[in-house]
């Protein structure tokens, strides 16, 4: 788990939220609305909403759908308990993010625009976690032939024979 500590605008956190909990059964209409928020009050997880304004529209599962207008601040902990963010209102619309995240968090964070994939590497670099480059660590196959922009333009190919194909010696 890291620490988060960033400035993020109410939309962004709100759709951290629904990739978190409930982007697979969400209705389209309350995805679209900006005004709707999914709530949960069962553990595990949990999120609390803080507005001036709350209205209940549907429960799905164990999240409940609301419109709320005015929100002040938003409370979530991730089912495992690994991730615990608060999000509270500065002015308007953008707030301040903190707490603690897990890496699955992180990816959600960033996949909300909340934080960049460059913050992601370097947050878990600064916590000591290294992600291998992207070829590092994978074995390669032994009968992998060169693609056939990697082979030369000069040499020739028999007809019928795939650039990749070594010629029989006995063809002339």
């Amino acid at each position: 788990m890291v620490e988060i500590d960033v400035t993020c605008h109410l939309e962004a956190f709100r759709r951290f939220l629904i990739n978190s909990t409930c982007r697979s059964f969400i209705p389209e209409s309350y995805l679209r609305d900006s005004e709707v928020f999914p709530e949960k009050e069962e553990d595990p997880g949990s999120i609390y909403i803080e507005a001036a304004d709350k209205v209940t529209l549907k429960k799905i599962r164990d999240i409940s759908f609301i419109n709320v207008r005015d929100i002040l601040g938003i409370i979530y902990t991730s089912k495992s308990g690994n991730s615990k963010l608060k999000w509270r209102q500065m002015r308007g619309p953008v707030g301040r993010l903190t707490g603690e995240a897990s890496s699955n968090s992180l990816v959600n964070l960033s996949m909300a625009r909340i934080i960049t994939p460059q913050d992601v590497e370097e947050i878990m670099r600064k916590n000591g976690i290294v992600f291998p480059p992207e070829d590092e660590g994978r074995p390669e196959p032994e009968n992998k032939k060169p693609d056939a922009e990697q082979m030369p333009e000069d040499q020739p190919v028999a007809p019928g024979l795939d650039a990749r194909d070594e010629p029989d010696e006995e063809m002339n």
